[in-house]
């Protein structure tokens, strides 16, 4: 199992771990419910060292990203983060990920843990075609770079105290280098996967121990709480965010995934699997991932069967949890097109149990 550069600071503070895409990640700490609630209300930093990153670089950086993406790479300026997927040639999504434009020639990767070899795979499979070449334009830095997600309302407050730059003045989705706890070049970026708000940072594995001191230092003040995965998956559930694996996988197009947002069928983007998607597009699809809140009282889990009230088969369940914020069972599904309209009664086989549901607009909850 491989560690994170923070690994040593969870067994410190107690975390109890557990393998997760080949790393020995923290699951929590003072408990699920407690870390989740101090992010919605407060600040809480993640571990996310095992997320992938890849650098593309060279005069054909941005055909190469943009033959590989589904959204439009154009409209990036340096600075700007652009949500995206890998799909492959029948319009499957191959990942989820992040783009960053460094510059006209130079971008970041930033992609799923447990996808990081597929996706490298996949990259090296397609760079001859823009004579890129893997290890030099084409570079894997997921070992060498840790990172630490800072969310919450309180987030910026902490991370402004030990940068050099107005964080403040940063928009959604947009990046900046500066100088973060005395470490030069520091990629703030304000995104994050929790609905709360927030930045992530990203340096290099030697930079880690003065990146989590100095956060922690800084967010004494405001109660900072280190969290784990568990709640990473209870916040992003409450924020509708899809997760690689349960909500989309290689035989889900962006439509089918709701993604059709970041899917540019625009002229000249001829990205991989673009014929595919424009195919399911104009034919409309049979189901479509939607969200649904418990009516009846019940928690549900990836893989339960969704029915209609006469007992068809309608659906299936990819993720779901218990809402710390709402205290009710919430979830998303991939349920037939007859069903999916807000309001709509479905119903979930629980422990043998037919439990009540309704169709719901996400995200679950609003910050």
């Amino acid at each position: 199992m491989k560690q994170t550069a923070f690994t040593k600071y969870h067994i410190e503070h107690g975390a109890r771990m557990a393998e997760f895409a080949g790393y020995n990640m923290p699951i929590e700490y003072s408990g699920i419910k407690n870390e989740h609630i101090n992010v919605r209300n407060n600040v809480g930093v993640f571990d996310v060292s095992h997320m992938g990153e890849f650098w593309v670089k060279g005069n054909n950086a941005k055909a190469f990203v943009q033959h590989l993406t589904c959204n439009d790479v154009c409209k990036l300026v340096p600075g700007k983060i652009q949500y995206t997927c890998f799909t492959n040639e029948t319009g499957g999504i191959i990942d989820d990920l992040l783009v960053y434009m460094i510059d006209e020639q130079t971008y970041l990767l930033v992609v799923n843990a447990a996808n990081i070899k597929k996706d490298w795979d996949w990259c090296v499979k397609n760079a001859t075609k823009f004579s890129i070449e893997p290890g030099n334009e084409l570079y894997n830095a997921s070992d060498e770079i840790c990172q630490l997600a800072v969310q919450g309302p309180n987030a910026l407050n902490v991370v402004q105290k030990i940068a050099d730059t107005n964080l403040q003045q940063l928009q959604y989705y947009t990046f900046q280098k500066c100088n973060v706890a005395g470490i030069n070049n520091a990629i703030v970026s304000i995104t994050g996967y929790t609905g709360s708000g927030g930045c992530e940072i990203y340096v290099h594995n030697n930079d880690a121990e003065k990146l989590w001191n100095a956060l922690f230092e800084a967010g004494a003040e405001y109660g900072i709480l280190p969290s784990g995965l568990g709640c990473r998956d209870t916040l992003r559930i409450e924020a509708g965010y899809c997760l690689y694996g349960n909500d989309m996988n290689d035989e889900t197009t962006t439509i089918h995934a709701g993604l059709g947002w970041i899917t540019k069928l625009v002229a000249g983007n001829d990205f991989v699997g673009r014929a595919a998607i424009e195919r399911v597009k104009g034919q409309g699809v049979e189901r479509k991932l939607v969200g649904f809140s418990m009516i009846d009282r019940g928690i549900p889990r990836s893989g339960y069967v969704l029915y209609n009230q006469t007992g068809e088969q309608i659906g299936e369940v990819t993720s779901g949890t218990m809402s710390p914020v709402l205290n009710v069972g919430i979830g998303m599904a991939y349920v037939n097109v007859k069903y999916c309209k807000e309001g709509a009664s479905i119903y979930l086989e629980i422990r043998g149990k037919k439990l009540k549901a309704s169709i719901v607009k996400v995200p679950f909850v609003k910050i």
